[in-house]
């Protein structure tokens, strides 16, 4: 149990330190900003995919859920809709003032919080069914963190946040993922049944996550060449989660 502790919390002290990854993207001109990116959504989106398909989706068979197995796919896919829904719904209507700044920037901190825990949830419960299970997850989530964390510091910047400021609460947000790691942990610990929840659920937002953000930002872009990059970006993410089947 000491080594799922030790692998989960080294895992989500990573994914936090992705907080400060906007530091680095300040001396990048646009266009070389915008084709980096171009390549890390590309690569997230599918290893988000293969994570799911070839290493959660095939370990949840494992447990004999039956008709379960795809309601707690579906149930990942509704609850992340649902966190992504709360995220869009909620604005201000008072006027921005010094008494009450424009809660843009406290709203995306709210969000990208929400997303961390959830995370940390992710990266815990795949490392307690297994540690190499554990290692894959968390490469997809970092992989899918690292675009993300980008653009988080772009909106704390444009809201009016000092670059050190935007870094800190940036990294405050991200370090939320700790305590969904703790949670996990501790919960799945004590209920088995936990974990058998958790694997089909990290899928089902996996797919999400992939299918719903990161494929439409790719359709945005419709000059062949750089499409033609985004499908081998694509590939090779899905072919990442396809080698690391070795760890298992």
């Amino acid at each position: 149990m000491l080594d799922v502790w030790l692998y989960s919390i080294i895992s989500v002290v990573l994914v936090s330190l992705l907080s400060l990854v906007g530091v680095f993207t300040l001396s990048l001109k646009d266009k070389h900003l915008k084709n980096s990116l171009l390549f890390l959504v590309s690569f997230s989106a599918g290893a988000l995919f293969g994570d799911a398909f070839i290493h959660l989706i095939p370990e949840a068979f494992e447990f004999n859920l039956g008709v379960k197995l795809p309601i707690y796919i579906l149930s990942g896919i509704l609850i992340f809709f649902v966190l992504e829904k709360f995220i869009h719904w909620r604005h201000c209507h008072v006027v921005t003032s010094h008494d009450h700044p424009h809660p843009f920037a406290i709203m995306n901190l709210v969000g990208d919080g929400l997303h961390n825990f959830m995370d940390g949830l992710i990266i815990g419960g795949s490392y307690l069914i297994n540690i190499p299970l554990g290692i894959t997850t968390t490469i997809a989530v970092i992989l899918h963190e690292i675009p993300q964390e980008i653009g988080d510091f772009g909106v704390l910047l444009h809201s009016g946040l000092s670059k050190s400021k935007a870094l800190f609460y940036n990294f405050l947000s991200g370090f939320v993922a700790v305590f969904g790691a703790v949670l996990a942990i501790t919960i799945g610990s004590r209920l088995g049944e936990f974990s058998s929840f958790l694997i089909p659920f990290t899928a089902g937002g996996f797919i999400y996550i992939a299918g719903s953000d990161l494929i439409p930002e790719l359709h945005k872009e419709v000059k062949a060449s750089r499409s033609f990059f985004q499908f081998v970006a694509f590939i090779l993410g899905i072919l990442i989660m396809l080698a690391l089947i070795l760890l298992e």
